[in-house]
């Protein structure tokens, strides 16, 4: 079939990136597999966005140090790139915001060039044209924006005061996910149990990692503050910028210590 059948996606995927794994990186490819395979997309671009300072999360250095972090561990990229918006906002923003901020940018870009992948990125993708095939679920617009997220990010929607129901529904119903499991999750029982979920499950593409990766970006900060390699759990710029800058300490893991998380602050307030 002609590649024009398909719906273009772009991926995106908001969080801490705390720093940035090897991890963070495999979901893109994952995700791109999961979606060509079914002969119903093609994804164009990859787009990373890190959470501001406002988010207040236990341990988050600066965001002009993860969002450095981020690009250096996307040079080697044709597709996935990282966007400084969402990271520079003085305020917390709620992701479906987020969502719908580059949604708006994806369309404004079409507009003006049917490859999204040349819009103010210089990365070409690879993709070969015999991966194409025919969509069932194609957009008014032949364009499609999905959140991009690991099993974590599925089942915080069922933490108090983490997410507004109304962002969910926009989220899930509108745009649509790409939820990628880990050994010990149990993703599809989740949202077996939330109503929510199982109202839009359509819409949640489920990616199961075969070749087991448990690298947490928690994990890797705990092996820097006790002087430990994180070689090879990291891309080797991102371990040298670390090195650099001496970041993650014993003292930076203590920001925000006691502080309320942003969203829980925010709902809790409007509750």
């Amino acid at each position: 079939m002609d590649g024009q059948h398909l719906t273009k996606v772009v991926l995106l995927a908001c969080g801490s990136f705390n720093p940035i794994t090897n991890m963070h990186l495999r979901m893109f490819e994952l995700a791109r597999d999961h979606l060509e395979d079914t002969g119903q997309y093609r994804v164009v671009k990859g787009i990373i966005s890190p959470v501001g300072d406002a988010y207040k999360k236990k341990g988050l250095i600066e965001a002009c140090h993860r969002l450095e972090m981020a690009r250096l561990s996307t040079d080697s990229s044709d597709w996935i790139t990282v966007d400084p918006w969402e990271s520079l906002q003085p305020e917390w923003v709620e992701t479906a915001k987020v969502v719908r901020h580059y949604y708006k940018e994806m369309l404004e870009a079409e507009q003006n060039t049917d490859d999204l992948d040349t819009v103010k990125y210089a990365k070409k993708r690879r993709i070969e044209e015999n991966h194409f095939g025919a969509s069932s679920h194609q957009k008014k617009d032949g364009l499609q924006l999905m959140f991009l997220c690991g099993a974590d990010v599925l089942e915080s929607f069922g933490v108090p005061n983490l997410w507004k129901q109304e962002d969910i529904d926009e989220i899930v119903g509108r745009y649509g996910m790409v939820c990628i499991t880990r050994s010990g999750s149990d993703p599809h029982k989740f949202i077996h149990q939330s109503d929510k979920l199982w109202k839009y499950r359509q819409n949640i593409h489920m990616v199961r990692e075969w070749v087991t990766n448990e690298i947490s970006a928690t994990q890797v900060r705990r092996s820097l503050r006790r002087g430990r390699s994180v070689r090879y759990l990291l891309p080797d710029g991102v371990v040298h910028y670390i090195q650099e800058h001496a970041l993650y300490s014993a003292e930076s893991e203590q920001r925000n210590a006691g502080v309320v998380l942003a969203p829980i602050q925010k709902n809790t307030e409007v509750s």
